[in-house]
């Protein structure tokens, strides 16, 4: 079949976000990784260019994908079970590794139970339209993340809104005047918002909707994706709800990808959520769980965290992260405050943040820039991502490449 026309449709809307300057462009291809040394931090080289680049836009706040005991660990279950599951979840796909992860976890977490998704995507997404009916009211954060919004589209809910951001005032009156629409009501929310570093208070959202909660026949139900947040934030990584000091949320969601390490996403709640989205989520049920390696490797990375080394390192990117922001600051950068090691530089215009990430660039630095319609317009700004594995020399370097720009 001549697909020609289709063709130059899609080839014109990207060029339309090219011309707009919001195209993602090419990927970045990493071919090596160079070992810390001489008071330096990894560096990553690059496919076509020359230098070793610092990488201040990694997820892997921890440096815990290439930590000797979580390779050796995934290496190890490899070995042993193979490279894949070889089926889903139901028919042949569960390894004795993916149960002990689901138990760890739910420990971690102080939850019943825990269940693991190929990611927090598919988690985020399997497990909001599972819980979603005719009969749910649901509130949204104004600036929660992508897989929230696409998994509330997909979803049929009775009635949908979205409060403003951190709003817990508009939050409380949308479940006041939404009483009698749906016998639930489910309140979604970001733990950490990726975009800007900031995190929900959700001691006073629990209190919210602890406040409206006898309205509801089925509850108000408080569910926190806080992928970013868990392994990264709070004393013991323990995420927003430790910083928060809230307790348990309904519905948790959070990665292995991030700060952990290493790939995959999960749930963790009380046993009889678990129960009904082994049966409910479709993809749960019908899509391959991670390998029985990155099961083991996620395990091994969840002892170090609840480790002392994993302790000494959630105090050195906590130190690396206060380092980075005052200095964004000395230099007369605009930036919003917060524990959390991901440190927004705010440009607020889209050719300046460009240029910004290309000088940084020049200076084999890795830096992300977010323009319009990622971000809304007059929010452009480059994330920056603090990692465990930085050092004050990789810090300071940063700083003194933004302190060169014109």
């Amino acid at each position: 079949m001549p697909h020609d026309r289709l063709d130059a449709a899609l080839v014109s809307q990207v060029e339309t976000l090219e011309q707009a300057g919001t195209a993602k462009g090419s990927e970045t291809i990493i071919t090596d990784v160079v070992a810390p040394s001489g008071g330096s931090g990894p560096r990553y080289r690059l496919a076509g260019v020359d230098g070793a680049f610092l990488r201040m836009n990694s997820n892997g706040y921890l440096g815990l994908s290439r930590h000797r005991a979580v390779v050796d660990a995934e290496e190890t279950a490899t070995r042993r079970f193979g490279a894949g599951p070889g089926g889903v979840r139901f028919i042949s796909g569960s390894y004795q590794a993916h149960i002990d992860l689901e138990e760890r976890l739910a420990r971690f977490h102080e939850r019943e139970a825990s269940m693991i998704f190929s990611s927090a995507y598919a988690a985020v997404v399997s497990t909001l339209t599972s819980l979603i009916d005719s009969e749910t009211v649901v509130l949204s954060d104004q600036l929660n993340h992508n897989c929230i919004i696409n998994a509330l589209r997909l979803s049929r809910p009775a009635r949908r809104e979205v409060y403003p951001h951190l709003d817990f005032d508009a939050l409380g009156s949308a479940l006041g005047r939404l009483v009698g629409e749906g016998r639930r009501a489910m309140v979604v929310t970001d733990g950490v918002f990726s975009m800007r570093g900031d995190h929900a208070d959700l001691s006073r959202l629990h209190d919210v909707a602890q406040a409206h909660d006898s309205s509801y026949p089925e509850n108000v139900v408080v569910v926190v994706d806080d992928s970013h947040g868990v392994g990264a934030l709070g004393n013991t990584g323990r995420g927003t709800e430790e910083v928060a000091g809230s307790g348990p949320s309904d519905v948790l969601i959070g990665t292995l990808g991030k700060a952990f390490g290493v790939n995959g996403g999960y749930v963790a709640g009380s046993r009889a959520l678990v129960s009904f989205l082994r049966e409910k989520a479709p993809m749960y049920i019908y899509s391959n769980p991670i390998t029985v390696g990155e099961a083991a490797a996620a395990n091994m990375a969840l002892s170090i965290v609840d480790s002392t080394e994993g302790l000494e390192m959630l105090s050195h990117l906590r130190e690396m992260t206060r380092r980075f922001e005052h200095g964004l600051v000395d230099l007369g950068f605009e930036t919003i405050p917060g524990p959390h090691p991901v440190v927004p530089l705010m440009v607020r215009d889209t050719a300046r943040t460009t240029a910004l990430v290309a000088h940084l660039r020049d200076n084999e630095i890795l830096a992300t820039g977010l323009n319009y319609p990622v971000v809304p317009k007059g929010d452009e700004e480059i994330r920056f991502q603090v990692n465990a594995d930085h050092t004050t020399g990789d810090i300071d370097l940063v700083l003194g490449a933004l302190a060169s720009f014109g």
